[in-house]
């Protein structure tokens, strides 16, 4: 008997489970089933809504206008579940209909005229009222819809609307909305706003003083519950109840929105920089989302380029722009590999930022680091693009704050360092930078960076001012050969940009003063021997240049006239310059014709080199042509001949590297030859003078390009004899270099002969440049 009272107390209990367990069930189910009938109900009154609308009389657009807000405001009065999303309600439409009525209100007026609808929308503060449910979010999904409201209020009407204080205030209150949480649901919403406030900034740029708040000046910080709420509350359209009639009877409506307001946000607002437009802006630019970021990015650009000192001040001074942009790029540069092949950086494709569409897998087979590289460079474009477009202060200051942040504090210990792997990926990276970047301040930030400010002409007491410019002079002759080669072709990039500076630093201000010139009277120079300086290069006597040269050594007058696109007189001795037939005579008879090889192979001749020399003398007039440099030299009389000439720094490296022609690598020799040349074309006097004229006389201890190549002719002459067979394989080893023979067994000497033709096309090189230069001052010359 207990065990069956037992047995039932337990059957008692488990049947009250399941009865609980059934009532829980059809609960929720009818709660469920009411929530579906809901929004079916929703649904259909939406769409019976449109049916009767479309078949109900046109009303005037005012009323119509005035129907639709007050739709949306009699849904917070009426509604008390506002946790149900804002696409479940009629609200999306009724916004979607208010910018359709003023759109049309708009193109059946005249040009500038404001209608009724737009001057209810302005008088009511419908924008304020609106700010404050999107800021609210209430119902959830309202701040996306208010977003979408101003977005297209803003592309769609074409009067100006941000000059109206009841239109440039909540805007820029809802600017600071934009960018406070990454990834938020509405981060596609909020940068098409802000990309569409600052195109409207660029059309009327004016109009930014609008968006840049004095802090001292700036809004107090109130709770949601507060004055805000209530001075908001107030600038609500007229829904026929007074304001009191309207909080009494929706306790869940619009203070239930304002109560949901958090005080963190309204505080966080109150401390945010004063260009909140860009503050929001760099804020998106953090997000996972690249589309999204490049938005982000346009935006700026477009603010950094409004001509507006004050708002130029603002942008570098109380905004972390400059911090964003150096920030990211010395990020992406140490996220290189450590060890890159040069050639890779070198021909890694063009990168445009924002563009930059790649596949890991695929980058990854063709480099190690591709990927690393190109978000990089895509990354540099971008702060050279910005600093381009802005504003000319602006611009200063953000390059600047590249040069200290980026070249200084990450790139030049790189730069510095005695890892040859290191200093080799560095050098070409440095390398790729200069050539892309096009920007005049961050390009004289960046030579400032490279080579210093200094202007007094160098002495070899003061080669070491700059540590850094120093070094990379330095690593031209280093003992790696593909260090000197990457820094020489680094040098040729970097004198190819337009920067009178570079010059300056390079060349110019150690030959301004001409002191590289004999400026002692005639009793008081050294002893002559054969009418010369000993130390002298007698171009009359040497019996490569005299008179009695052989006819295939020189051009005659008429050959190297034809050779011309047109032809141009001599320049006479009387204006003080050698005639050309002369100089061009001088450089192609250097070369002795047992070293000569061209001559055996077809298309090879010294006309080849004159059209080259001609584009390119008049691409590097066009980089010139602001430069002022005058058409003369620098009168004998007002120069500064009493301190002793030094070549300067660099060009005693090329010329040192010059004189080794014959014992350096070919690849050496084509670069050094490369930099020598492009100097050579540059058209200012005192350069052409030191380095095409053969004739001048130059002071004691000076030397030349041309009296460089002499004394290398010299030492040329003097191995020749030492080697058998010496121009047959002169001849193969070109046939070779060309493509003409295949390669086949090792040749003796070979760097000699390497070095040989070389020579000879360089001075052929040399001839051409100085025959179109002197070509291009006589037919400018009255």
């Amino acid at each position: 008997m207990p065990g069956s009272l037992y047995e039932s107390s337990n059957l008692d209990r488990g049947g009250n489970n399941r009865k609980k367990k059934i009532e829980e069930f059809s609960r929720s189910s009818r709660e469920k089933l009411v929530q579906s009938k809901n929004k079916m109900f929703s649904k259909f009154t939406s769409i019976l809504q449109h049916a009767v609308e479309a078949l109900a009389p046109s009303l005037p657009l005012q009323e119509d206008f005035v129907y639709h807000w007050k739709a949306i405001t009699h849904y917070y009065i009426e509604t008390s579940d506002d946790k149900a999303p804002v696409t479940d309600t009629n609200i999306p439409s009724h916004l979607e209909q208010m910018l359709d009525i003023l759109t049309q209100e708009e193109r059946e007026r005249e040009s500038g005229e404001t209608g009724p609808c737009m001057e209810y929308l302005l008088h009511h503060k419908i924008l304020e009222t609106l700010y404050t449910l999107g800021k609210a979010d209430c119902p959830p999904g309202m701040k996306q819809q208010v977003l979408t409201f101003y977005t297209k209020l803003l592309a769609h009407i074409r009067q100006p609307l941000l000059p109206h204080i009841n239109v440039h205030r909540p805007v820029q209150k809802l600017i600071r909305l934009c960018g406070e949480v990454l990834t938020a649901p509405t981060e596609n919403e909020e940068i098409q706003f802000l990309c569409i406030v600052c195109a409207k900034l660029k059309q009327d740029p004016y109009l930014v003083d609008f968006f840049l708040e004095n802090k001292s000046k700036r809004f107090e910080t109130r709770s949601c519950s507060g004055t805000e709420v209530v001075e908001e509350n107030v600038l609500a359209p007229d829904t026929g109840q007074s304001l009191a009639e309207e909080t009494l009877h929706c306790p869940e409506g619009l203070q239930a929105a304002a109560s949901s307001c958090s005080p963190t946000s309204s505080s966080s607002s109150s401390n945010s920089n004063n260009y909140n437009l860009v503050t929001s802006l760099l804020n998106l630019t953090k997000s996972p989302d690249g589309r999204i970021v490049v938005k982000a990015c346009e935006g700026l650009m477009l603010l950094v380029s409004l001509p507006e000192p004050a708002a130029a001040k603002c942008l570098t001074e109380n905004t972390e722009l400059c911090e964003l942009l150096t920030d990211r790029l010395v990020t992406f540069y140490k996220a290189l590999p450590q060890s890159m092949d040069p050639l890779d950086i070198e021909t890694v494709e063009s990168v445009n930022w924002g563009l930059d569409v790649y596949n890991l897998k695929e980058d990854a087979a063709v480099f190690t680091g591709k990927r690393a590289l190109i978000s990089f460079l895509s990354w540099l474009d971008y702060c050279d693009q910005l600093i381009k477009e802005a504003q000319k202060s602006a611009a200063a200051v953000m390059a600047k704050a590249v040069r200290e942040r980026f070249f200084v504090s990450v790139m030049e210990p790189q730069l510095m360092q005695t890892s040859e792997v290191g200093i080799l990926t560095s050098t070409a990276l440095l390398n790729r930078i200069i050539r892309q970047v096009t920007s005049e301040a961050l390009m004289q930030e960046m030579i400032y960076f490279l080579l210093g400010e200094e202007r007094e002409p160098e002495t070899p007491a003061t080669i070491t001012q700059n540590p850094l410019r120093h070094r990379l002079i330095e690593h031209c002759d280093h003992l790696s050969d593909e260090i000197s080669i990457m820094t020489l072709r680094l040098f040729e990039h970097l004198i190819q940009k337009p920067s009178q500076h570079i010059l300056n630093s390079l060349l110019l201000r150690s030959l301004k003063e001409r002191n590289y010139l004999e400026n002692k009277p005639q009793d008081e120079r050294e002893p002559l021997e054969n009418g010369q300086p000993h130390d002298a290069v007698d171009l009359e006597e040497d019996p490569l240049f005299g008179d009695d040269a052989s006819p295939e050594n020189r051009l005659s007058g008429s050959d190297w006239l034809g050779s011309s696109p047109q032809q141009s007189p001599d320049h006479s001795k009387s204006d003080g310059k050698t005639e050309v037939h002369k100089i061009v005579n001088s450089f192609l008879c250097l070369v002795p014709d047992e070293a000569k090889s061209s001559y055996h192979v077809e298309g090879t001749g010294y006309d080849t080199y004159l059209r080259d020399a001609h584009r390119q003398f008049r691409d590097y007039c066009g980089v010139c042509q602001r430069w002022d440099w005058r058409g003369n030299p620098k009168p004998f009389e007002k120069c500064n001949l009493d301190t002793p000439f030094f070549e300067g720094h660099f060009l005693k490296v090329l010329f040192d590297r010059m004189g080794r022609i014959l014992d350096q690598p070919y690849e050496v020799n084509l670069q050094v030859t490369a930099v020598l040349s492009k100097l050579s074309l540059f058209p200012h006097p005192h350069l052409h003078e030191y380095q095409l004229d053969p004739y001048i006389n130059l002071a004691p201890g000076c030397r030349s390009l041309f009296s460089v190549i002499v004394r290398v002719v010299g030492d040329l002459m003097l191995r020749i004899q030492r080697i058998p067979d010496f121009t047959p394989k002169l001849l193969l080893v070109r046939k070779r270099l060309l493509g003409l023979e295949p390669e086949g067994i090792n040749i003796d000497h070979m760097t000699l002969l390497e070095g040989v033709i070389v020579l000879e096309e360089f001075c052929k090189e040399l001839a051409a440049i100085a025959f179109v230069k002197y070509h291009a001052a006589a037919a400018s010359s009255p």
